[in-house]
């Protein structure tokens, strides 16, 4: 667990309450109360995860309980940014699978993560990684498709949400789409060269049930 003690450095607008088109007191306290990156990872972690093609708001998110990945670390960002943290979103992009989507932060000159997910996995990560390719090859092993291939191929820089205050992009009750269609456009470094890709391995039957534990499906009609 990330020491509740240690202050992070802090870049760009942090939040205080009852700040004009941000927070209410009480979201604001609700967020404050979550303390660490480790307390919203587990805010995150008990909320159920949901399938629906939506991009929620963080505020619509406190408010409805549930998010899925994209939600989950546009929320975790909020959060953060709350806590003093720069609100930084990060996109792995996978082939022939879905990217996935986390928030961002840096402790000691390491980077870690809180992140939504339908994979075990694909979550948190203690703030060790020294450069963002370290971050990205810790879920290398892991980040795979129903196919059972290994997916995962890029990652791009972080990306500062500040960008859209004026789109009100923490507490708008419309779809925030303009945030992951941001990411769509951006570079991505990749992770392997392009003889790696062709000579990955499937994962095993064993890691593929460890990380499919709780894995949420779409009902067949």
């Amino acid at each position: 667990m990330v020491n509740s003690s240690v202050k992070p450095r802090t870049h760009g607008t942090i939040l205080k309450a009852g700040s004009p088109c941000e927070f209410t007191p009480i979201e604001f306290r609700q967020l404050r109360a979550l303390k660490t990156p480790a307390g919203v990872q587990r805010f995150l972690d008990s909320l159920p995860y949901h399938l629906a093609d939506t991009a929620w708001s963080p505020r619509k998110v406190l408010r409805e309980r549930t998010a899925h990945c994209l939600e989950g670390a546009i929320f975790g960002a909020a959060a953060l940014r709350v806590l003093g943290f720069p609100p930084l979103l990060w996109d792995l992009e996978a082939v022939n699978d879905t990217d996935h989507v986390l928030a961002i932060f840096k402790l000691r000159g390491c980077w870690g993560a809180v992140a939504k997910s339908n994979f075990s996995g694909c979550r948190y990560r203690e703030p060790v990684y020294r450069t963002l390719r370290e971050l990205a090859m810790s879920y290398f092993n892991i980040y795979f498709n129903l196919r059972s291939e290994r997916t995962l191929r890029r990652y791009s820089q972080p990306v500062n949400l500040s960008r859209f205050d004026r789109q009100h992009w923490m507490t708008s009750g419309r779809s925030i789409w303009f945030v992951p269609e941001y990411l769509c456009i951006i570079p991505h470094s990749p992770l392997l060269t392009p003889v790696q890709s062709r000579k990955l391995t499937r994962i095993d039957k064993r890691t593929r049930a460890a990380e499919m534990l709780g894995h949420v499906s779409k009902k067949a009609k």
